[in-house]
């Protein structure tokens, strides 16, 4: 996703009816598709999802089994579980975003949404910062101050770190402890390292 096209995001529910209705709340802001079962979503999914709305409770491949093969394949998607299973301590180990107990509103839908991708924006945002950081630290530990001072590149680089760190500052001022949980699963995932 970039700032000018819409997000993607899959609905996964074996209840056509039901992932029918999101998909048609949503569609008027995002790229929506559909999947009625595990297996096609797993089909569906690719680098160009965003955001997987996923139900837990489906036969065949649960939303449980989805979700382990969604991030065993590595991609980068956020995903809510939204589904009727109400929470158990079965939970604490699962690599979700977010959790939505059904029934959801539109305005949930929206929320849920927009939370995970501003997450997300704030994740890219901070691995970007943390590469420019290291090149900083490194430059700094092996360059003579003089050719620090008289070098255009690093000049740039320090404005485009101060820029960074000011729009990471203006994220998480909007950010509540849902935001928080999201923008750093990855933070100690082998799975998940900062990259540059």
């Amino acid at each position: 996703m970039t700032s000018t096209e819409p997000a993607t995001v899959l609905v996964v529910d074996d209840e056509q009816d039901v992932a029918d209705a999101y998909a048609a709340q949503l569609e008027s802001e995002f790229i929506v598709s559909t999947a009625y079962s595990g297996q096609e979503a797993l089909d569906a999914l690719d680098d160009s999802v965003d955001v997987v709305l996923l139900d837990r409770r489906m036969p065949g491949i649960s939303g449980d089994e989805v979700l382990e093969r969604i991030r065993d394949r590595g991609l980068d998607c956020r995903v809510a579980m939204v589904t009727a299973v109400d929470p158990d301590f079965d939970i604490i180990d699962m690599p979700f975003d977010d959790y939505v107990i059904k029934p959801v509103s539109r305005e949930d839908l929206f929320e849920t949404i927009d939370r995970l991708l501003r997450s997300a924006e704030y994740e890219q945002k901070l691995r970007e910062y943390y590469s420019m950081t290291a090149k900083h630290a490194t430059l700094m530990a092996n360059k003579p101050d003089s050719e620090l001072a008289n070098s255009e590149e690093f000049s740039a680089l320090e404005d485009e770190m101060d820029q960074v760190q000011d729009a990471l500052d203006e994220t998480i001022e909007t950010f509540d402890d849902d935001d928080f949980v999201a923008a750093f699963r990855d933070l100690g995932d082998p799975a998940g390292p900062i990259e540059d």
